[in-house]
């Protein structure tokens, strides 16, 4: 489920790019540049993402990047930068939240601390709706919402926002926790 809704979401967010380009407009972000990463705190997570982000935290990420992820979620607290930005890069991005997902900019890149939304809102990508609605209402099954009129009515309304928590602001430290007692299959490699 969840992986259809990123579907959607990067089908949509493709699109748009394609069509800001083909108007002249340059795609500022770039791997390696994590500025929204550290500047926007009040990044909207809903459930079903963060079971994502549980499980591949705990089944996907090893070694080195396994450990500093997990520290990093024991060391954080609310309001500081995402917990899953390591290097510069994420962590988890393949299971980034559509929040991440959707969040690009045009022109220039973002300086330190900049939010782009805020101070240039005309250089962020507006999410194609189509696309966007299509993959909030592929999650609504997880909450209990299946039948098609629900379903629109549920995108028409919102529902989908009143599940969203902020990202920084939920207790990491259990999730490191539950990746200690989880042994990962490339820790018993560096034991001796």
């Amino acid at each position: 489920m969840l992986l259809d809704s990123y579907q959607q979401a990067d089908q949509g967010i493709h699109e748009g790019i394609r069509r800001a380009e083909q108007q002249g407009r340059r795609l500022a972000c770039a791997k390696g540049c994590a500025h929204c990463c550290r500047a926007h705190t009040t990044i909207p997570v809903y459930p079903l993402e963060l079971l994502g982000i549980y499980w591949y935290s705990m089944e996907q990420l090893s070694g080195e990047l396994r450990d500093k992820v997990q520290t990093q979620l024991s060391q954080h607290s609310s309001g500081q930068p995402c917990p899953f930005l390591v290097d510069e890069a994420c962590s988890i991005h393949p299971l980034r939240p559509l929040a991440c997902r959707h969040f690009n900019v045009f022109g220039q890149a973002c300086a330190p601390g900049e939010d782009a939304f805020y101070t240039r809102r005309q250089d962020v990508l507006n999410p194609l709706k189509k696309f966007q609605n299509a993959a909030l209402e592929t999650m609504l099954p997880f909450h209990g919402i299946k039948r098609k009129a629900d379903k629109r009515q549920a995108i028409k309304n919102g529902t989908m926002h009143g599940f969203a928590q902020v990202l920084q602001t939920l207790a990491w430290d259990k999730l490191a926790e539950r990746m200690a007692s989880v042994s990962h299959p490339d820790q018993s490699l560096n034991k001796p």
